[in-house]
């Protein structure tokens, strides 16, 4: 067991500088990301889905590292990762309106101009919508109607169609954060 160590000594050393620095870039974007959520009225349930989001794209960059640290040649990650893509690229083609949802989720995390309890209406030739926002979720609003009905509405369709603010903070209560 000691001859693994000492043999693999420069690559668990680098290993370990690696992860330690990947927590730390982690925190600090989801701490970051916190603050931007709370300085925009949004829940802490959308903070923590962003934060799921940098961590899953950290996860990737340092298994890309440690590729190279463990000494991987550079064309042979690159076939990987081609291979890897292009069976990734099918499947998300397959799911293209998942992916446009999630994108639009991320999207209106950082620049989205209305909250949860703001009462909108949503200007759709189809079936326009006129509700108090409940919950943003990744994937779509939730939206209660005057009448009591509960509306989902994708995500990527919102920042799609126009929108009036009607009444700001219809509920009166933003204690989720």
């Amino acid at each position: 067991m000691s001859d693994f160590f000492e043999t693999y000594q420069t690559e668990i050393i680098q290993t370990a500088i690696l992860l330690g620095i990947l927590l730390v870039i982690r925190a600090i974007i989801v701490l970051t990301v916190k603050k931007i959520g709370r300085r925009s009225g949004t829940t802490e349930a959308r903070a923590i889905l962003m934060g799921r989001y940098v961590t899953v794209t950290l996860v990737l960059i340092a298994l890309l590292i440690e590729a190279f640290i463990l000494g991987a040649e550079p064309h042979d990650i690159t076939l990987v990762f081609s291979s890897v893509f292009a069976v990734i690229g099918i499947a998300l083609f397959a799911i293209w309106s998942i992916l446009s949802n999630v994108t639009s989720g991320v999207i209106m995390f950082f620049s989205f101009p209305y909250k949860v309890g703001d009462k909108i209406k949503i200007h759709d030739k189809d079936y326009p919508v006129e509700a108090i926002i409940e919950d943003i979720r990744a994937f779509q609003l939730i939206l209660r109607e005057d009448n009591g009905d509960l509306v989902t509405y994708p995500n990527n369709l919102i920042l799609q169609k126009a929108v009036t603010l009607m009444e700001k903070d219809a509920l009166g209560d933003r204690s989720i954060l």
